[in-house]
């Protein structure tokens, strides 16, 4: 039985390129497609498709309108066509905030093989989307009240010997934008350096880490090359380069590099993981969270094999348990938790290694 998809986009364009991605592939069938969400609202109803794209500028009602009313009142799987503006991403931001599952960047392939690429994007992110688990968070809606740590952030007063020699590497992808934010504000301003890789594009990630800093007490920046890694920072991968770290004379220094994709991504969590399992061994600790994918698992195997110490996120919390389970799946962690629970034991952690 096909996945069955909604297409909704005013470009009459963009619809009838979609429909041919989509229907090229023989697991999926575009059952219908929309110009609006008015449209779109009807045909959902008649359709019941499992998994819809949706364009964020829309006449009639916008996307990001019409995701929280579908997210409130018909969750379902939602992959957002985002513009490649910075406009575009935090707008994506937004939308990743309500509930949609993914995103792809509305297609600048100027040549076969690049448009080849994004049709395989496309429809391997459709696939992950019908089986996530739906994380429903608008501004109207009552969630379930957080886990908060059970001591206060201004309470952490770590050693300088822990500050200046332990690195915190993060990895994820799919649902990562709304795990890695979980994670980053219950840390306190006090923290080892932390470097992270999260799956997008080269325009979308300045605005990720001015999202990331606004509601942490770190400082988030994204990474430009040739930073030395300091206690309170979290600096994270550029979209259009690999990010790794080496050791040099007075810590750790970051290092971009723009080699082949890994694991068909650029930046790849292998890449960080790898650098990290060489350079800082076993003063390391890995998380891998939500993501679509096996990027992660065979560089967080080899911190693992150095001595660092790795937790990843338990498939009940995931969006999409592909990475953390991979991980798993090749020995690769000490401990598997909720996505709550992540900055509680690696605050419990960093308590033991202080001692």
């Amino acid at each position: 039985m096909p996945i069955k998809v909604l297409v909704v986009d005013d470009s009459a364009l963009m619809r009838a390129l979609l429909t041919e991605i989509i229907n090229g592939a023989t697991d999926l069938q575009v059952v219908g497609s929309a110009p609006d969400p008015i449209a779109a609202r009807e045909m959902i109803k008649a359709l019941n498709p499992d998994v819809l794209t949706l364009d964020v500028e829309m006449p009639k009602m916008n996307g990001l309108e019409f995701l929280d009313r579908l997210m409130r009142l018909r969750p379902m799987p939602v992959i957002m066509i985002s513009s490649l503006t910075e406009r575009g991403s935090e707008v994506t931001l937004q939308a990743l905030a309500l509930g949609a599952v993914d995103f792809v960047a509305k297609p600048a392939a100027e040549n076969a093989s690049a448009l080849q690429n994004y049709a395989e994007e496309i429809c391997e992110k459709i696939r992950a989307a019908s089986g996530a688990r739906l994380k429903v968070a608008s501004s109207r809606t009552v969630v379930a009240k957080p886990v908060h740590l059970s001591t206060d952030k201004s309470s952490y007063h770590w050693s300088t010997r822990l500050l200046n020699e332990k690195v915190i590497a993060i990895g994820a992808s799919t649902g990562g934008t709304e795990a890695i934010k979980a994670v980053l504000r219950e840390l306190p301003e006090s923290m080892p350096p932390i470097v992270m890789v999260q799956h997008m594009p080269e325009t979308f990630t300045p605005s990720f880490a001015r999202s990331l800093d606004s509601l942490s007490q770190l400082k988030v920046i994204e990474a430009q090359g040739g930073e030395r890694l300091q206690p309170g920072m979290a600096y994270l991968a550029p979209g259009h380069s690999h990010m790794a770290i080496r050791k040099s004379a007075g810590g750790f220094v970051i290092d971009l590099n723009q080699s082949e994709p890994v694991n068909r991504h650029r930046p790849a969590v292998d890449v960080l993981f790898d650098s990290v399992a060489e350079h800082v061994r076993g003063n390391a600790i890995g998380i891998i969270l939500t993501g679509m994918g096996r990027d992660g698992a065979r560089g967080m195997l080899a911190m693992r094999e150095a001595g660092a110490w790795n937790i990843g996120q338990d498939q009940a919390s995931c969006v999409v348990y592909g990475m953390p389970r991979e991980a798993a799946q090749v020995g690769a962690l000490d401990e598997v938790v909720s996505l709550q629970a992540v900055p509680v034991r690696l605050l419990a952690k960093l308590k033991q290694l202080d001692r």
